[in-house]
């Protein structure tokens, strides 16, 4: 491991975690869970400390990105905080023109198409991920034997934004560029690697004990276009943290046909969606393959028994796996009432 001495896995704050022991493919004692989203919008003390904060100027002060990632783990008592950041975060570093609109979602200035368009892109200077690192280093101080997980967009999906120029339901033009202009697509997601994995390794070597590596529209592609134009832009990324040993998470939406295809980029743990159980997600991959999933974000909404039993049947399909976290399908949804969530907690871990 090229990690700092002082880094939470190396002086024994965080290496005996559940989540470390899990993600290392280990059975803890008590099994460890978190929330994707769990920072941020379902909580009212987080709606508050943003009031008349845009959202990348919070991800991008260090004091209250910090707070804000620290929040859920004290409410919730979960075992792992997830770095309050957004994945675009890292593309505006790079100097790219995007905004988060309410509502809405990441809104860029102009989309980026030709081959014009991907040369006039710059390098990300390591100077301006000083915010992000500082903002992890405060998490960490603060989470003690908690470790903190950093994470980052994946090429394809920050492609997907940048090339349609916001959100899209179908990602159709940037599907289309990677076949119609394979040169500017390579052009693109290289660049888009080499960002998302200079973001990852500064929360690495700034203290966070694991990544989680989001593709979050990756599910709209065929499995040969994910292994030929895509995958190779996956594994390029996550080089850049590969020799700082930490446990890499890949998790995608809407990819039980591509999950085999995910894990060959090299990945430790395998994150599943609530649209295939982890048993069947566990015989695609291979049982030697730590999971983490994948309970339906729509029945947090639920009656207690109803959602009780959900978990309870994501928790015996987990078993499965060589190790299991628990986790949702997908993000918290913003109306969650935030004491369902530290409920399946201590049901988790009881």
């Amino acid at each position: 491991m090229n990690l700092p001495a002082n880094h939470p896995l190396l002086d024994g704050r965080t290496a005996d975690s559940p989540l470390i022991q899990a993600y290392r493919g280990n059975r803890p004692e008590k099994l460890p869970v978190w929330f994707m989203r769990q920072a941020g919008r379902s909580l009212p003390e987080y709606r508050e400390l943003r009031v008349g904060t845009a959202m990348l100027d919070a991800c991008l002060d260090p004091a209250l990105s910090s707070e804000i990632t620290l929040q859920p783990v004290r409410r919730h008592q979960v075992d792992a905080g997830i770095f309050f950041s957004d994945i675009v975060v890292p593309i505006k570093l790079a100097g790219v023109d995007v905004s988060i609109v309410p509502g809405r979602g990441p809104v860029l200035g102009a989309p980026i198409r030709s081959e014009a368009d991907v040369a006039a892109l710059r390098p990300l200077d390591p100077q301006a991920l000083a915010p992000i690192a500082d903002g992890v280093a405060r998490s960490v101080a603060e989470l003690g034997s908690t470790p903190l997980i950093g994470f980052a967009g994946a090429p394809f999906t920050l492609a997907a934004y940048l090339v349609e120029g916001g959100p899209s339901k179908d990602h159709l033009r940037a599907r289309t560029l990677m076949h119609a202009d394979p040169d500017t697509w390579n052009a693109l997601l290289s660049w888009a690697a080499d960002v998302t994995g200079a973001f990852l390794r500064a929360q690495v070597l700034a203290g966070a004990s694991a990544v989680q590596l989001f593709d979050s529209w990756v599910g709209s592609l065929s499995v040969a276009d994910y292994e030929e134009r895509v995958a190779p832009y996956s594994a390029r990324a996550i080089s850049h943290v590969r020799d700082l040993g930490v446990p890499i998470v890949h998790f995608g939406v809407g990819t039980g046909e591509l999950l085999p295809s995910m894990r060959a980029i090299g990945v430790d743990v395998m994150g599943v969606d609530d649209r295939i159980p982890l048993d069947e997600a566990s015989a695609r991959l291979g049982s030697d393959v730590p999971l983490q999933g994948n309970i339906n974000p729509a029945l947090l909404a639920a009656p207690w028994p109803v959602l009780e039993a959900h978990v309870l049947d994501v928790i015996e399909r987990g078993r499965a796996a060589r190790s299991h976290v628990l986790n949702l399908g997908h993000g918290v949804p913003p109306d969650t009432d935030p004491d369902v969530l530290t409920r399946i907690v201590e049901l988790a871990h009881a």
